[in-house]
């Protein structure tokens, strides 16, 4: 008699990946999949992915040009100098930020990018990142994937979702005195997931906390032409460009997510040194590519006022969904999403979350995917039709 034995592998994923679980999106799609194909039609009103198409010109751009035949090389890796120029050129008209293209401006395949190059160039192992909690997850996921440590500083809605600096501080110094160096600390105005706009004293006090400490502050901006008639930068608070690297995104503000098209903005040395690392994974971004994402940054205030007439009427819907769900928000967030707070009768955004997918095959996204300063919230994105959140309202109200 014949005895078959397995293999056993000796094969074991790196230690990086102790504690990074799949991305919670990735996770649930699969779920809603499954669900669909009992014949659920779930609606997803969860993920923030634009569903309108960008601007025809921009189309027409990537068309003509991706005809042509001699555009089809590896590219430079710091960008061609026509989209450099481009985001020079969106700074200084949209944020009044004064940069020169040749020095302060990395093209990025999407900010999402940009956030593993900036952990990878800075941390060692151990070295803390602050993070915001509630904040983007991949923060965190880069954090630990480049061998460093998180250390959440929570964003309290009695404070508008802005930090306690005196929190800040005592982080700091608890953390010095035992001898752990800090190097980073993760910002994103306007706030995502909470949709808070900063004021221009707060990024003040960021810039002179982040000097008096000698860390750097990672400025994640990629929503602030969303719902906002005043878009800001970091940058534009004078000598943030010595502490501030700002990343930035054409997804949400000229819907090209699909595109991966992002920037990061920042001083020579710290371009510089995030090239280190960033020219040994990649080498460089489609042509056409990046010439219609200098056509999309050239668009004037009509494209954007069409988008967010539409956003507009979509967050009213969206409103009307969570009086429903007996939720709480404010109307003056801002983004692609509304933040609100779940009833006191669920244990957290979860159990709403779930009841609202298995009862009215809608999903919402739970706060606390955002770190546990969101357990008791839900995030309701816009990037769905009128009629999707009609028929929404109308599940959950059946």
């Amino acid at each position: 008699m014949c005895i078959k034995t397995e293999k056993i592998s000796n094969m074991q994923t790196s230690k990086r990946l102790e504690g990074i679980g799949e991305y919670y999106f990735s996770q649930k799609l699969r779920e809603i999949d499954e669900l669909n194909k009992q014949g659920k039609n779930i609606i997803n009103l969860g993920i923030g992915s634009p569903d309108l198409p960008p601007h025809p010109d921009v189309i027409k751009v990537l068309q003509e040009e991706s005809a042509k035949p001699n555009v089809h090389a590896y590219q430079s890796y710091k960008g061609s100098p026509v989209l450099r120029n481009a985001m020079r050129d969106w700074y200084k008209r949209w944020y009044g930020v004064a940069l020169n293209a040749d020095t302060d401006i990395l093209p990025l395949m999407g900010s999402k990018e940009g956030i593993m190059h900036i952990c990878m160039t800075y941390l060692n192992d151990g070295d803390i990142a602050l993070i915001p909690n509630p904040g983007y997850p991949t923060y965190r996921a880069a954090v630990k994937l480049a061998g460093g440590t998180c250390i959440s500083y929570e964003l309290k809605e009695a404070l508008n979702y802005h930090p306690d600096f005196n929190e800040l501080e005592n982080l700091i110094e608890s953390n010095r005195s035992k001898g752990h160096t800090i190097k980073l600390l993760f910002a994103n105005y306007p706030h995502m997931p909470t949709g808070q706009l900063p004021e221009k004293d707060f990024f003040e006090q960021l810039v002179v906390f982040a000097k008096k400490h000698d860390i750097l502050i990672v400025h994640d901006n990629p929503y602030s032409f969303i719902l906002n008639e005043t878009p800001s930068s970091l940058l534009s608070v004078d000598g943030a460009i010595d502490v501030v690297l700002e990343l930035n995104s054409l997804s949400k503000s000229s819907n090209m997510a699909g595109w991966r098209v992002g920037m990061l903005i920042a001083s020579k040395q710290h371009i510089d040194e995030v090239l280190r690392f960033k020219s040994n994974m990649d080498s460089g971004m489609f042509l056409p590519l990046q010439l219609a994402a200098a056509k999309a940054l050239s668009l004037d205030k009509d494209w954007y006022n069409s988008i967010n007439k539409i956003y507009r009427e979509r967050r009213t819907k969206v409103f009307e969904l969570l009086d429903l769900l007996k939720c709480t928000y404010a109307k003056d967030q801002v983004g692609m999403f509304v933040w609100a707070k779940i009833p006191a009768n669920y244990k957290n955004g979860y159990e709403l979350s779930d009841e609202v997918l298995y009862h009215s095959d809608v999903f919402i996204t739970p706060g606390g995917i955002f770190g546990t300063a969101g357990d008791n919230y839900i995030r309701v994105s816009l990037c769905g039709s009128i009629e999707r959140f009609e028929e929404a309202i109308t599940r959950i109200n059946s």
